[in-house]
């Protein structure tokens, strides 16, 4: 079964509309799909492609208590009425992340690199971040690409960086379960060991999903985040993250054994 349940556009870092990850969705037969924009939800009414179960779907940023590192979960709609609430939570949250880039561009200046950063905070209800920040960097020339750009200013505690001091993960997976939301860990290879004691901590507060299928894993690394999915008794979700065309995944949508896929059709339609 071809999924794509990690995908980004305009609304938050990505590179195409809405409509656009949509269409290219299409093309590629995706059978389920939901836009997963960093905590925004604004372009889920019109990423619809042809042909596939779609679902409403956000990439939460959540402050890590025990590292204090940005953990991303995925959260998908099943319908409740409560997914209208946690809309509304996570929306409040946007004025932080846009404060937090406009510092982030004040510290650029002092090392020299001047970056206007009001066009890319323009349009409303955009959800923006360190890849928007680091696209600026390269059009303005201060960087040739922008693994550049993240490896000399945007990285992780870096000169550049500020804390993005968001949802913490407790109460992120609280507000997704309020929401019957299904919980999965992105990119989880990022966490590495850690990513798996978060999975075993976290199990019975939500976080009952893991993305073995990410667009970018060799076969080496798909089958470890299946053996601790296995393990812990979560299901597997599958991804491109992808945010454009200049993306290494050049497109959206990743395969599932049809077994796989089958269990996770009914994890994200349970109530």
């Amino acid at each position: 079964m071809r999924c794509e349940l990690h995908c980004h556009s305009t609304c938050s870092d990505g590179t195409e509309t809405p409509e656009q990850v949509a269409t290219r969705a299409a093309a590629r037969k995706v059978e389920i799909f939901a836009l997963t924009d960093h905590d925004t939800c604004a372009g889920s009414a019109a990423a619809i492609p042809a042909g596939a179960r779609v679902l409403r779907g956000v990439e939460l940023s959540c402050d890590d208590p025990e590292t204090g590192r940005t953990i991303h979960v995925l959260a998908y709609d099943r319908g409740h009425p409560g997914w209208a609430d946690l809309a509304t939570r996570i929306a409040s949250l946007g004025e932080a992340r846009r404060n937090r880039l406009r510092v982030m561009t004040a510290r650029l200046a002092q090392r020299g690199i001047r970056i206007d950063v009001e066009p890319l905070l323009a349009a409303t209800g955009r959800s923006v971040g360190r890849p928007d920040l680091a696209r600026a960097m390269v059009k303005a020339g201060a960087v040739t690409s922008m693994k550049e750009a993240f490896s000399r200013h945007l990285y992780d505690g870096g000169p550049v960086d500020v804390p993005h001091h968001a949802l913490s993960l407790p109460d992120a997976l609280a507000l997704g379960v309020a929401a019957d939301a299904a919980l999965g860990l992105a990119h989880p290879h990022l966490y590495d060991d850690h990513g798996v004691r978060l999975l075993r901590q976290y199990r019975d507060q939500g976080l009952t999903g893991v993305e073995a299928f990410y667009g970018s894993y060799d076969p080496r690394e798909r089958a470890r985040w299946i053996g601790v999915a296995d393990e812990l008794g979560l299901v597997c979700t599958g991804g491109s993250d992808w945010h454009g065309p200049d993306d290494a995944t050049s497109q959206p949508g990743v395969d599932l054994p049809a077994d796989r896929g089958a269990r996770l059709v009914e994890w994200l339609t349970a109530s």
